[in-house]
Parts: C-alpha cells; sequence; structure tokens
C-alpha cells in the first residue's frame, strides 16, 4: 500500500486522494494495525507532498528573482523593468492585483507608478499621503504591513477617496513592502487579493526582495541619468572653455582627452595620467572597498575616508588638508573614490575625472557580469543539458577546451549569494574555467586533475572572501571517449553529482570549511564517488598488509580478519586459527608496524574491516599466498 502513496506523490494528486487507500483498505476490512500504518504512511506522504510543493515554489521564485537581476544588468527602459517585477509580483504570489507607488518629495505624498491587473481607473490614479491607508502607512514606517481584510483594519488611518478607490477595485486584503535605498524610502510595492486571505512570512519576504530589486532599477535610473547629466556638463565646459580664459580652457582639454581616451577603450590608469598632466602632483584612484587602483599619496588616514563619505553625499570635491577628494557612489555604495595631492584648485576637472572613472567601472562591471552570465549559462547547460548541441563549441569561444582534464567543484556556502557567485565566476575567469550559482552554492569546471587540491584551494579562497566557512567537494570529469569529439560534455553532470555529494559528506562528517575529493574520505568515498575505486580504497587502507603477505608467504591478512572477527580478543584469534597465542601477538605487533599507529582507533578500525571485508569478496585483483605460520 505503500507503493500507492508513492503512486500519488509522483503523479502530483491532490492532497484528498491520499485517503484513497485507507478508505479500501478498510472497505477490505484490514485490521487495526494496517489501518495504522496506512494512516502513518499517509501523513508521512503528506509531508513529502508538502516539501514538494515547496520547493516548486521555491524554484520558481529564485528563478523571478534571477530574471528580475538580468533584467537590472540590462537595463534599457526603467518602465519596463518595473512593469516585470510588478507582474512576477503578482503572479508569484498568486493575488488578483499588484501595484507600486513612489514617493513624491515636491508634493510630500506617494503617487502610482506601475499596476498589473487593476480595472479601476480612479485606483490607477490614486495618490497615499504619508501614513493615510496602508501604502502611506507602509511608506511612513518603512516597515512591511499585511492586512486579510483592508477595511476592518484599523491599524492605519481610513480615507474617503482612498477607500473609495480601494472599494471600486473590489480589493480586501492588501500586503505592502517598503522600496528602500540605504535608509531612505523612495515607495511601495504591494499585492492584493479581491477576497480576504492572509499573507505568510515568505509571502512577504519574496515580495520585499522583488521591491530590492526595484529600488535597485529606480537607482541605476538615476545614475544612468546623472551620468548623462554629467556627460552634457562636460561638454558646456568645452563650449565655454574658450571665453573664460585659460583655467576653463583647461578643463575643457582635460575632458575631451579622457573622453577620448575611453572611447579608444583606455583605462582608469589613462584618465589618472590625463589629470595629473594637467593639474599636477599625484593622483590615487581607490575602488569600493577603499583599495588602490592606481596611484598612491601615501597613507590615509580615517578623516580622508570621512571626506569620501561627504563628497559622495554632497555631490562634489571635498577638501581636506592638502588633499582634494572627488568620490561617486552607485545605490548608496561607493564606487570610486580619487584623491589628489596638488596646489592647483580646478576641482571641477577632478569631479569630471571621478565621473569618468565611474563609468568605466560601470562599463567593466557589466561586461564582468555579462561574460560570467554566458560563462555560467553553459555550465548549467553542460549539468542540466549535457546532450545540447553545440556545447562543445560555445566552450571553445570562451576558452575552455573540454577535451582537456577538468574538475568540477561543488562549494556550499552559508548565504551572500551575490558575493560567493562574483567570487566563483572572477576565479574561473582567471583559470580559463566556468563558475555558476545554484541557490546556496557555486559551481566551478576548473582546467587540472588534481580533484582534492582543487577543492580545498576553492574551500579556502571562497572562505576567506565570504568570511565564513566554505565547503567545497571536487570530482574529475571523466571523458567519456578517446575520440575527444565532445570529449568532456557528458562527464560534467556526473562530476557534478559526485562533487556535490562529496560536499555534503563534508558537511555531515563536520568538516564545514574543509574542501575533498571522494579520494580524501576514506571509505566514504565509496559511497559518494561514481568511481568507487575498490581497488584503490583496498590498496589504501591494508596494502602494506597484502603485499607484506604476498611477499613473504604469511598469513598476515588472515590474523587481521580473525582478530576483528573475534571481538578483538588474541586468545579467540589463536583458537580460530588454531596456532598459539604468542604468534597472534607476533603477528598483531607486525600488522601494527605495517599500519602505523592508530590503526585500532574507532574510525581507522572501520576502515580497515571495510577493505578487508571487500578484499575477500574479491573486488580487487590482489591475491595473497598463505604459505607458513611465519611474520
Amino acid at each position: 500500500m505503500s507503493r500507492r502513496f508513492l503512486e500519488l506523490l509522483a503523479r502530483e494528486a491532490s492532497a484528498v486522494e491520499f485517503e484513497g487507500p485507507i478508505v479500501e483498505a478498510r472497505a477490505q476490512g484490514a485490521d487495526p494495525a494496517t489501518i495504522e500504518e496506512l494512516e502513518q504512511a499517509k501523513v508521512e506522504a503528506l509531508k513529502v507532498r508538502a516539501l514538494l510543493r515547496r520547493r516548486a515554489r521555491r524554484e520558481a521564485e529564485l528563478s523571478a528573482l534571477y530574471d528580475t537581476a538580468g533584467d537590472l544588468a540590462a537595463l534599457r527602459d526603467l518602465d519596463a523593468v518595473l512593469e516585470a517585477i510588478v507582474h512576477r509580483a503578482r503572479q508569484l504570489l498568486a493575488t488578483d492585483i499588484a501595484y507600486m507607488t513612489l514617493h513624491d518629495p515636491e508634493q510630500g505624498d506617494t503617487y502610482m507608478r506601475v499596476t498589473d491587473g487593476s480595472i479601476s481607473a480612479k485606483f490607477r490614479a490614486l495618490r497615499l499621503a504619508m501614513g493615510a491607508g496602508l501604502g502611506g502607512l507602509v511608506a511612513q514606517t518603512a516597515t512591511p504591513y499585511a492586512t486579510a481584510d483592508y477595511f476592518a483594519d484599523a491599524r492605519f488611518r481610513h480615507k474617503g477617496h482612498i477607500d473609495e478607490a480601494v472599494k471600486e477595485e473590489g480589493l480586501v486584503a492588501i500586503l505592502g513592502v517598503p522600496l528602500r535605498l540605504g535608509q531612505r524610502v523612495i515607495g511601495v510595492l504591494m499585492a492584493a487579493n479581491r477576497s480576504a486571505r492572509p499573507f505568510h512570512q515568505e509571502e512577504v519576504s519574496l515580495l520585499a526582495s522583488l521591491a530590492a530589486h526595484a529600488a535597485v532599477a529606480i537607482d541605476n535610473a538615476r545614475l544612468l541619468q546623472e551620468t548623462r547629466n554629467a556627460l552634457e556638463e562636460l561638454s558646456q565646459a568645452h563650449r565655454t572653455a574658450r571665453a573664460h580664459g585659460e583655467a576653463v580652457e583647461r578643463a575643457a582639454l582635460a575632458h575631451d582627452r579622457m573622453t577620448s581616451l575611453v572611447l579608444r577603450g583606455g583605462g582608469i590608469e589613462d584618465v589618472a595620467a590625463v589629470v595629473t598632466e594637467v593639474l599636477g602632483g599625484s593622483l590615487a584612484v581607490l575602488d569600493d572597498l577603499g583599495r588602490p587602483i592606481t596611484g598612491d599619496v601615501g597613507e590615509l588616514d580615517a578623516g580622508v575616508f570621512e571626506a569620501a563619505q561627504a563628497s559622495r553625499a554632497l555631490g562634489r570635491t571635498v577638501r581636506r588638508g592638502d588633499l582634494l577628494i572627488a568620490s561617486v557612489d552607485v545605490g548608496g555604495e561607493p564606487l570610486c573614490t580619487l584623491i589628489l595631492r596638488s596646489d592647483d584648485a580646478d576641482e571641477r576637472i577632478l569631479e569630471r575625472a571621478a565621473l569618468v572613472s565611474a563609468l568605466l567601472l560601470l562599463f567593466r562591471r557589466s561586461v564582468a557580469e555579462a561574460e560570467g552570465r554566458v560563462r555560467g549559462e553553459l555550465l548549467e547547460d553542460l549539468i542540466s543539458r549535457p546532450g545540447s548541441p553545440g556545447l562543445a563549441d560555445r566552450a571553445r569561444r570562451l576558452g575552455v577546451d573540454l577535451r582537456a582534464p577538468h574538475v568540477v567543484v561543488v562549494a556550499r556556502h552559508g548565504g551572500q549569494r551575490e558575493r560567493a557567485a562574483f567570487w566563483a565566476s572572477s576565479h574561473a575567469a582567471v583559470r580559463h574555467g566556468l563558475a555558476a550559482g545554484r541557490g546556496d552554492e557555486v559551481v566551478l569546471l576548473l582546467p587540472g586533475v588534481d580533484a582534492g587540491g582543487l577543492a580545498q584551494r576553492v574551500a579556502a579562497e571562497l572562505s576567506a572572501s565570504l568570511h565564513t566557512p566554505a565547503t567545497a567537494g571536487a570530482a574529475p570529469a571523466r571523458l567519456p571517449d578517446s575520440t575527444g569529439a565532445g570529449a568532456g560534455v557528458g562527464g560534467v553532470a556526473e562530476a557534478y553529482q559526485e562533487a556535490r555529494r562529496c560536499a555534503e559528506a563534508l558537511i555531515a562528517l563536520g568538516r564545514a570549511g574543509d574542501g575533498a575529493s571522494p579520494a580524501e574520505l576514506g571509505f566514504v568515498g565509496l559511497l559518494v564517488g561514481d568511481g568507487r575505486d575498490v581497488r584503490g580504497f583496498v590498496g589504501r587502507v591494508v596494502g602494506a598488509v597484502i603485499d607484506y603477505d604476498a611477499r613473504r608467504g604469511t598469513a598476515l591478512t588472515d590474523t587481521l580478519a580473525a582478530y576483528f572477527g573475534t571481538g578483538g580478543s588474541p586468545s579467540r584469534t589463536a583458537e580460530a586459527m588454531h596456532i598459539h597465542v604468542n604468534t597472534v601477538t607476533q603477528r598483531l605487533d607486525r600488522i601494527g608496524k605495517l599500519l602505523g599507529d592508530g590503526w585500532l582507533e574507532p574510525e581507522r578500525a572501520l576502515e580497515i574491516q571495510l577493505a578487508l571485508r571487500l578484499h575477500r569478496l574479491g573486488h580487487t585483483s590482489t591475491t595473497q599466498t598463505v604459505g607458513s605460520d611465519s611474520i
């Protein structure tokens, strides 16, 4: 009967159908014990069904967030991205309507920006004062709010025109989450039903994630517009330079040169060279973490970084001592900082150089993200669709030769998915490999043959980057044939599964933060490895004893097996082998020397017994000859 429940799970039957086997058993007169057993099986099956449904929903949510991130990376039309986010919110939460309001700083309220599923013109034209209605309350408190029955909820101020619009739209249950940029709320993302329903915590978290993406899209559009405005300002400075003297002329010339450098493919070092040539002195460019990209102005104290923060807040150059500091941010996070030590105080040139440097960094980031997506998609296809045509050609265009030996590394981490994915993409690009993020793990396909060494290196470096333990399992991607035609394509999927099991085994063994391949896991490696190198395992564990018997004609292997078989008793071993107990003791001493210290420790003893059993079952070609009782 348990098979019936598995069949119901396989065809995704409704919950009520799981009562069928119990009803049939009762109709057939089954005894109470059988009925009780079926009831228990039904409960477990329903638990599995609920888990599968939650995982399917989570996969859909992650896919939507991945698509949203892709929309942001290819941002062309802000309206299209926001409409996509609102539409996905409505689909994933299965609500009748989803909508987004944005803050109007001039009027001090919020207005309807995007709607999906709305049927009321009055509702689409609605404006919410801060604190009024559920949306106004979310905007005012920067806290998610949900109500299962809007008109019966007294936690927020009901306004006549708001209630009329909500009633005309027919809404009952509403959930709203804030769109935040740093500590500032720029709007509210909401999902609503035309019938009463509760909103669960995971739905609140999902809508908050989509709101975060929407906030990034809005901020990216702001930054792009600011960059366009800055470039336009540079052009204006060039047109007026001739009329306002040598200083303005020099600023225009610097602007022309930096723009020309960018168009010719120049880098930040070239921009810095222009600045120092025009203004003199020394210039340093720092990245988002305050590390030097180019230049050196000596040791910097905390006051310099405070000045950089002030520059980002003010949007202009800040002076500290003999230093001029210009810093640019994106989404409230620093992007680059220029620090100039010079007697020339032309702040406008430095500000423009900072904007051009920021534009270059954004472009580099976009290119790196695009290449990372291409490499990640290829690795996903190698894992999920190894039979797809053209995989080897796609890899070749990315500089990856699948005919060469490769290793698949699966690294489990405790969150920080974006940072982990960025690290994996950068690491794979440097090593001419591939990388992809998959939930709470990153997958790398790297050239090489030392699976264990690569796993340990990835675990150590990723742990250092994330400041939290990352556990890596690795397995070689075995070539399916020796012709070279499509070689390596079919082996990636199997190697991924083996590497993943290896990482799971490390965590189960309490070795989080470590890296290994199945070969380094002892007998556990036999369970997780696809290759199941029994010969190699037996050789590593008891090969020294077997070889000694083969060379000397002794019976150490049989003695060792009998010793474990009698519970570790030398006297019972002697009786079982019909030899003197002193002979047993001498043989055990010899075995201890061959196997090394600690061979009787529980874990080591378990491996030895398993290796002996495999050896006796004939899983290896190693043979021994028992010729005497000598040692």
